[in-house]
């Protein structure tokens, strides 16, 4: 098994910080907070902040994902750095586009069932690109 360098250990916690946090908030905390506390907009505002944290993960973990994809990219971009850095934009994208345009139409309640059906789509759609990446970066080399 290749052990890598230090930066790549980094970046591989930092995809798992990611992809674990996306997991435990989206498909574990916000359920049982609407299972358990019985009053949907409650659990709805406590939803609210926490995927506003959730997109502040993202910020941090894509940003210096970003940074490290680049800096292996000094050594050529191949095939893996170019799937990787692709992963993280499309996941930080919509990390982006749900907390900011988004998340204020399911907060002003306008057209509730489309834009949570949206927002939805966009965790998911972030959720599998981190997954991907984890998946990829934890690869042993070859």
């Amino acid at each position: 098994m290749s052990t890598g360098t230090v930066k790549d250990r980094i970046a591989l916690l930092l995809a798992a910080l990611w992809w674990g946090s996306l997991t435990t908030i989206g498909f574990l905390v916000v359920p049982m907070l609407f299972a358990r506390l019985g009053n949907p907009a409650v659990a709805g505002n406590f939803a609210g902040q926490l995927f506003a944290a959730q997109t502040w993960v993202a910020i941090g973990c894509g940003l210096v994902l970003i940074i490290y994809f680049r800096t292996k990219g000094d050594e050529g971009f191949s095939k893996p750095v170019l799937a990787g850095l692709f992963l993280v934009l499309i996941a930080l994208l919509m990390a982006l586009l749900q907390q900011y345009a988004v998340s204020p139409r399911i907060l002003a309640r306008d057209n509730l069932k489309l834009w949570h059906s949206v927002g939805s789509g966009m965790y998911l759609v972030q959720w599998a690109c981190v997954g991907a990446l984890l998946w990829r970066m934890a690869k042993p080399a070859a």
